[in-house]
């Protein structure tokens, strides 16, 4: 039995980084991988997919391409090989370059097999090989959730659909939020017909109406078809079609489509950890209970990345490795209440968020102040053709703060990041809106937003 200072479970965003420091500072390092180095985002999620955005984009300009005076004689053709030859190139790069930093860093051991705990200092690998450990990290990230109402159809998952090279004539898409809408696009811009499906009245449900509206509007521009009020969704497969249930107050009881993705959130990939024999305690669907500064409940473990159910991203998850870090070696006691909610949905317009929604701040904040532009109404937008959606920020009248925003348009997704550093730095929303921005960008009407607010 071999015994480590620290052992790492799992090589998602957080791990890696972790491992390399804990080495760096002389303790005897494990970590343990039992799939794909780099976890969900380099594999199955933030690298795969924006790179298949990418080449949905490029296809969407061309057919565009009149819109801008050019000329573009033949059909248009996808080649879903190459697409997907060009993704599985980008992932490759990026996880086997990880695992070879990883082999080769001083201190550290990797090892391959899947990780359970047989007590809070022990972990076996595979069922075999036992290891101990001093501290152990838990950074096993999460995985698409499944419905047994589609048992028998042989559906595709945010993970699964990575591995098609091909079209689909007719991808039903279950779930209206925010990895359901990114595939739909993607898909309809290769040039699948695309139906979404979702129990609610409208898509993206945390989000303000406006902004639901929005991009509502944007995606049947595009041709995707939605069916809201799904009352009791389940799929068989009829002959090579699979039937999908919605049975809503109108339209027809079923969609037909070639295939169907399964888009309705994710689960911690912590129930076959061995939690109970360490007495970790979890909540909800198994996430991980941690303290302000990623502990569990027992001595000695802690909790990183989507399994402990404080962000679910990338960034979040990266950042919890920044907190670890600074808390264990930099004399640095960083929080997770330290953060500012920030995310982004990568449609094409994207959608960028940063603290409180609209709804939100006017329920929490009493002089609440609101500025809001159209990106229609933006030179920069304007001259690039692409007058799709609008920028809003909220500010706390009282102590001239920046409370929240949401930038959904051209080049929101970069944007947004000149008002959460203000936000951060806990400055008055003055200091920029008295700065001077180039122009001609979209960035430049930040500060005439915010020369135009209105009490809410």
């Amino acid at each position: 039995m071999q015994k480590f200072d620290a052992i790492i479970i799992g090589t998602g965003q957080a791990g890696p980084s972790l491992a390399a420091r804990c080495a760096a500072e002389g303790k005897k390092t494990a970590i343990i991988e039992k799939g794909a180095f780099g976890g969900t985002c380099v594999n199955t999620g933030c690298t795969p997919t924006k790179t298949l955005v990418a080449s949905a984009k490029n296809a969407h300009m061309i057919r565009r391409s009149r819109d801008f005076g050019i000329e573009v004689t033949g059909e248009i053709k996808v080649d879903m090989k190459a697409v997907k030859a060009r993704k599985d190139q980008i992932v490759t790069q990026s996880n086997t370059g990880l695992e070879n930093w990883l082999t080769n860093t001083e201190n550290l051991t990797v090892f391959k097999g899947h990780a359970r705990f047989e007590s809070p200092k022990t972990i076996s690998i595979d069922g075999g090989e036992v290891i101990t450990g001093d501290q152990i990290f838990i950074n096993v990230g999460g995985r698409p959730v499944d419905l047994e109402s589609f048992e028998g159809v042989n559906y595709l998952t945010s993970s699964t659909i990575m591995d098609i090279d091909f079209v689909p004539e007719h991808l039903v898409v279950v779930g209206g939020s925010y990895i359901g809408l990114e595939f739909a696009q993607i898909y309809r811009r290769f040039g699948s017909q695309v139906t979404v499906i979702d129990k609610g009245d409208r898509l993206l449900r945390r989000e303000d109406e406006d902004v639901s509206a929005e991009v509502h509007r944007i995606l049947e521009a595009e041709g995707i078809r939605f069916r809201f009020g799904a009352t009791c969704i389940g799929g068989k497969m009829e002959g090579d079609q699979v039937a999908v249930d919605v049975v809503c107050e109108k339209d027809e009881p079923v969609v037909y489509g070639s295939h169907v993705l399964l888009a309705i959130g994710r689960t911690p990939n912590t129930d076959d950890l061995g939690l109970e024999k360490a007495g970790v305690e979890t909540f909800g669907r198994g996430y991980i209970k941690v303290d302000d500064q990623l502990r569990t409940n027992v001595e000695g473990i802690w909790a990183l990345g989507d399994c402990n159910g404080q962000g679910g991203f990338t960034h979040t998850a990266y950042h919890d490795f920044e907190i670890a870090e600074a808390n264990l070696y930099n004399n640095d006691p960083r929080r997770i209440s330290d953060r500012i909610l920030c995310y982004a949905l990568y449609i094409d317009p994207a959608l960028a968020r940063i603290g409180l929604t609209e709804k939100e701040a006017r329920k929490s904040v009493k002089n609440l102040l609101i500025g809001k532009r159209e990106m229609k109404r933006i030179a920069r937008a304007k001259e690039k053709s692409e007058p799709f959606g609008f920028m809003k920020i909220m500010v706390d009248g009282d102590t001239d703060r920046i409370v929240g925003a949401t930038i959904l348009g051209i080049e929101g997704d970069e944007i947004i990041h000149s008002l959460l550093d203000i936000m951060y730095a806990d400055a008055p929303y003055t200091v920029i809106r008295r700065a001077v921005h180039i122009h001609p960008t979209v960035s430049e009407l930040i500060p005439t937003t915010l020369g135009d607010l209105k009490k809410a």
